[in-house]
């Protein structure tokens, strides 16, 4: 693709502003999990009585829809971002809401709907329209005295977390309460409530191993692997093991077969076996690239806004990479998170796209426009 630096179209502009190695570094993300996608879900399709090819055709069948969703809002405006981000943050509500109506419980909670035969999962919606909103509250309270910015973002965040809690998705709570903190005390936050917002963080995380059986299963496991199945874990570790430096082979892999969730939550112990350590290594550096590219772009940014809006994408990504690869690895407890646009998963797929139009769009070059209205 090419255009005039005088050219004044919509996408020549985009194309000047855009910063093209994050856009470059995702798309070799997306490759890798298109790559993994064909690799990793004919075998769990068979073991589930379907057609081969089913996961294979869903997945890569709404992969142009994200990447159309993705590009498209990469060629919004900071106020196009915000205004984008806030009616789809309402509407995820919404439909948050109506998993406890209408939702489909799987075991044992309730965070799908299902609208015209697609499973939608609401929360992964929420986390990159909240992390806008929020941005722009704590933003617009410093920008516009009498504005009651951060008292609204405490409301929304309570909100968001009872809803989470309530449905349970605990994993889902971690991660906006992390990205919210996060913007929290990059806008400003006095060190007080830093420690205490910390303590409380730290308190909950406590409380939950007591309140939620599934989650002091998971921590107990991670302690003491003689406390009750580790299965899923034990044959995730040894899938690295078989694959070595190389691996065995796009589809040569055996655990797919074995492994419950290796097209989802362990897709990345597919990659160990079949890509090997090299490609691993290859994928974290990608995620870690795009996180710190992402950063770097901040460092001249005169918005608030979207420094905080940025940060908070940026973090949600980043650690739903960690959570993932590091409950894979066994060096965290396993925690049931898609992998960044490896994992399947239509609503992770579309949500992430979304996530990173947002960012693309918001860290794109603006000469002259200092503060964002």
């Amino acid at each position: 693709m090419t255009f005039a630096r005088t050219d004044t179209s919509v996408l020549s502009r985009w194309w000047w502003t855009v910063d093209r190695w994050s856009l470059a570094a995702l798309g070799s993300i997306i490759a890798f999990g298109a790559v993994l996608t064909m690799a990793a879900t004919p075998a769990v399709a068979e073991r589930l009585g379907l057609e081969p090819f089913y996961f294979v055709k869903r997945q890569l069948g709404l992969l142009p829809i994200a990447l159309a969703i993705m590009l498209c809002i990469s060629l919004l405006s900071p106020r196009e971002v915000r205004r984008v981000a806030l009616v789809a943050f309402l509407g995820s509500i919404v439909l948050l809401l109506l998993t406890f109506v209408i939702g489909a419980e799987i075991k044992g909670a309730r965070r799908w709907i299902n609208l015209a035969g697609f499973s939608l999962q609401p929360s992964e919606f929420v986390k990159p329209t909240f992390a806008v909103v929020a941005a722009w509250l704590f933003a617009q309270q410093r920008r516009q005295e009498g504005f009651p910015g951060d008292l609204i973002a405490v409301g929304l965040y309570l909100l968001v977390l009872t809803l989470l809690l309530r449905q349970p998705d605990v994993g889902m709570a971690l991660v906006v309460s992390a990205v919210w903190f996060a913007q929290f005390f990059l806008a400003g936050l006095r060190l007080f409530w830093v420690a205490s917002l910390g303590g409380l963080g730290a308190a909950s995380a406590i409380g939950a191993y007591f309140i939620f059986p599934h989650v002091a299963s998971r921590i107990n496991r991670f302690m003491d692997p003689s406390s009750g199945d580790t299965y899923q874990i034990s044959t995730a570790l040894e899938a690295f093991l078989n694959g070595g430096l190389f691996g065995r082979g796009p589809g040569e892999g055996t655990v797919k077969s074995v492994l419950p969730d290796a097209h989802a939550d362990f897709v990345f112990a597919v990659a160990g076996e079949e890509l090997g350590l090299i490609a691993c290594l290859v994928i974290v550096a990608l995620f870690a690239f795009v996180v710190l590219r992402g950063f770097t772009r901040l460092l001249q940014e005169p918005s608030l806004f979207v420094l905080l809006a940025v940060s908070g994408l940026l973090i949600q990504f980043g650690l739903q990479a960690i959570i993932n690869m590091g409950s894979t690895l066994h060096l965290i407890p396993t925690k049931g998170m898609t992998l960044p646009f490896i994992s399947y998963g239509g609503s992770s797929l579309l949500a992430l796209a979304i996530g990173m139009g947002f960012m693309l769009a918001l860290s794109r070059k603006r000469f002259g426009a200092g503060e964002v209205e």
